[in-house]
């Protein structure tokens, strides 16, 4: 089994809720789809281990039970700290970890990236929180994430990240492909803020 065919299954089994599982690849299908339309050089193993592993703290299993220890759960140390044995047993090149763990370190959008790996993933990890995707996400977290009680929770999330995630974006291939979900995401707040008004729990 080659590492990538071992990572995804690794990542599948462990992932829970299940839905969390398909956010790696829909990350590394856009990471490869930024670059391809930039022409930016990068390194694809790199960038497949990030999108795979990033989030594996977020994970059932992976993460605090108790909410107090939640609230501070630092959920990219926990997966800095348990990638490197696990790229290790996968097979992946032990040279190219440190660069995993700088990506990962760096994916999220109040980061600094300071390689072409670590832009594209984070670029891409903002497009996940937009458009139809970023609304099942986010959705998707009612009764399972302790900051999502009520359907006005979902909604200033969304407003949230209409508002402050395009700014964040670096690359102009991402802002291209962000235009079209950020209407969506538009247009869809304003259906709701006129269906439901201020009766929305």
């Amino acid at each position: 089994m080659s590492w990538r065919a071992w990572l995804v299954a690794y990542l599948r089994h462990e992932a829970r809720p299940a839905h969390k599982f398909s956010h790696q690849p829909r990350l590394y299908a856009l990471a490869q789809q930024i670059a391809t339309l930039e022409r930016l050089a990068y390194d694809d193993d790199v960038v497949f281990a990030a999108a795979y592993l990033h989030d594996l703290g977020v994970f059932l299993g992976h993460r605090p039970e108790q909410p107090e220890a939640l609230a501070h759960w630092d959920h990219v140390a926990y997966v800095c700290n348990q990638a490197p044995p696990l790229l290790a047993q996968a097979g992946f090149p032990a040279h190219k970890i440190p660069a995993v763990l700088q990506v990962i370190r760096q994916h999220q959008p109040q980061d600094e990236p300071t390689t072409a790996e670590a832009t594209l993933l984070r670029d891409a990890d903002i497009l996940e929180q937009l458009g139809a995707i970023g609304l099942l996400r986010t959705a998707s977290k009612l009764g399972s994430d302790t900051r999502f009680h009520t359907l006005a929770d979902v909604q200033r999330s969304l407003e949230k990240n209409m508002q402050q995630l395009p700014a964040s974006i670096r690359l102009e291939a991402t802002r291209a492909l962000a235009s079209p979900r950020l209407l969506l995401l538009q247009q869809f707040l304003a259906a709701l803020n006129h269906e439901a008004g201020e009766h929305l729990n």
